[in-house]
């Protein structure tokens, strides 16, 4: 045989063994991260540098695609709150009854119902496609606020708007939880989360500046232009940008490909797995923990009702003019993105701290609330101070969203689990504005004492969900099994195992991962 055909052979044979092992990889009970691990053969060890190195460029590819597209969808969604300052009220009949706070509510509804329909065509599609349709349709939708010429229109456009841009969050904490190992994720969760505090000191400046236009419509619909343009186009842009996973990502070569699926092992939680399965839905809709999560998020947002829709209007009832108003919302986001920057930040740098930060962001809005509460309206000073120190819980949210991704196996489970953690944000931003009646303006006494009183539960509810995990973590040492990670790309298990109730129950539900521990 001569040496072409010997080498052809060989590549034969070779060719057939990847085909071999690609037949053998089941990715219906087993994670896609195998089909990468089975297809390399290379040095399975690698070094601190290479994956510091690694980390790096996952970073700069994922982070500034993440931060740019969380900030469009915070400018685009709190755009009314600044509108509301340059005649959109007056011009579609908001200032009867609570009309604004009820526009302001009915966008979260419309988040509800669009959370989990989202986050299955991202389990089941290529997530930056059905992330670009989504931005794409949601800056065509934002345009056609122009178009309303009554409140009942801006209902509906609402509605939708809110219908739209509800898979994009928990899209991200898939994303995130795919590319990161347990303790790097809450840092990067706040990185994109802390643009919605930056992205309040840039919108003011801009829309300061459509406020200044005198054409032939009113000034508010300028700003919606602007902004439904600019998010089309990056819509289209998204989809050629974003990084779905480590298995499908562009750009790197079969080591770092390797190196990336390969250390996320010690997350016990898995990559990537296209298969919807139904125990683990009922696993996690009979999970304590998860529902202790929930409401923390359901309780905690309802005072994003007075920092995303109503404070630029308080901000105004001091006595400010409507463009310095505008203008005195920077502090705000400043405040805002800075703190949702750090307490994640802490979170990585000091283990097992994480439901004592969100204890911590609670007591910072229970504080704002009850100064806004009491204090009287000549302390214009400590009122602004109040209103700049209000978004605390925000830091809180930004951990919370990284906990619930790190303590939950298996990705089906895990793909609900973000949603579900959605809706009870969006059950708080729906419920939070209509605690502050027309009414009771320019102060909301009744809406910041019910902030006050749903942000000290809330806090109570992060010690709880503490001491459960702490509690299950405990028993499995006690039974003799160590945390370890033999059965990390196993799908089928998750993090827990519900007690069995019937015949039929046991036969859905899944088996659970001794190995795995919760993070506190």
């Amino acid at each position: 045989m001569s040496d072409s055909d010997k080498g052809a052979a060989i590549q034969h044979h070779e060719d057939m063994a990847e085909v071999q092992t690609q037949k053998t990889v089941d990715t219906v009970h087993k994670d896609e991260a195998v089909k990468v691990l089975a297809a390399y053969q290379g040095d399975e060890a690698w070094t601190d540098e290479e994956e510091k190195r690694l980390r790096r460029k996952i970073d700069w590819r994922l982070m500034p695609v993440l931060c740019l597209t969380y900030m469009l969808q915070y400018y685009d969604k709190a755009m009314l709150s600044q509108a509301a300052l340059f005649g959109l009220r007056q011009d579609l009949g908001l200032l009867t009854g609570d009309r604004y706070a009820m526009s302001a509510a009915i966008f979260y509804l419309g988040f509800i119902v669009g959370a989990y329909p989202s986050m299955m065509l991202a389990q089941r599609y290529p997530i930056e496609r059905v992330a670009s349709g989504i931005v794409t349709v949601w800056g065509v939708c934002l345009i056609l606020t122009v178009v309303c010429k009554d409140y009942r229109a801006l209902y509906t456009e609402r509605f939708f708007l809110g219908f739209l841009e509800s898979g994009i969050s928990p899209m991200f904490m898939m994303i995130v939880g795919s590319f990161y190992k347990k303790n790097e994720q809450a840092m990067r969760m706040g990185i994109w989360y802390s643009c919605t505090g930056y992205v309040s000191i840039i919108s003011p400046l801009v829309n300061y500046g459509f406020g200044l236009l005198n054409g032939g419509v009113s000034s508010w619909r300028y700003m919606y232009y602007f902004a439904g343009s600019l998010t089309i186009v990056w819509g289209i842009i998204l989809v050629f940008v974003l990084p779905p996973d480590p298995i499908r990502a562009k750009g790197f070569n079969e080591r770092e490909r390797y190196i990336l699926v390969a250390r996320l092992k010690t997350n016990n939680s898995g990559v990537r797995n296209t298969h919807l399965k139904v125990a683990q839905i009922w696993e996690l809709l009979l999970d304590t923990k998860f529902w202790a999560v929930f409401a923390i998020a359901f309780l905690s947002m309802i005072a994003n009702a007075p920092i995303s829709t109503f404070v630029p209007i308080i901000i105004n009832g001091f006595g400010f003019s409507t463009l310095n108003s505008l203008l005195l919302m920077m502090p705000c986001g400043l405040y805002a993105g800075t703190l949702q920057l750090l307490m994640p930040y802490l979170a990585y740098k000091y283990k097992n701290i994480r439901t004592y930060l969100i204890f911590v962001a609670q007591l910072g809005t229970v504080l704002a609330s009850l100064l806004l509460w009491l204090l009287p309206q000549s302390s214009t000073g400590a009122l602004l101070f109040a209103v700049y120190i209000l978004p605390s819980v925000g830091g809180g949210y930004a951990v919370l969203m990284g906990l619930q991704i790190a303590n939950t196996a298996g990705y089906t489970k895990r793909s609900v689990a973000s949603s579900g953690l959605y809706i009870g944000y969006c059950l708080g931003n729906f419920v939070g504005p209509l605690c502050f009646k027309k009414d009771d303006a320019p102060r909301y006494v009744p809406g910041f004492i019910v902030v006050v009183v749903t942000a000290i539960v809330a806090a109570v509810l992060a010690i709880a969900y503490r001491l459960m995990c702490m509690w299950t973590n405990k028993r499995r040492d006690k039974a003799g099994i160590m945390e370890g990670f033999d059965h990390a790309y196993e799908d089928d298990l998750t993090d827990k195992k519900v007690r069995d109730l019937n015949p039929e129950l046991r036969r859905l539900l899944t088996n659970q991962n001794m190995q795995f521990r919760y993070i506190l």
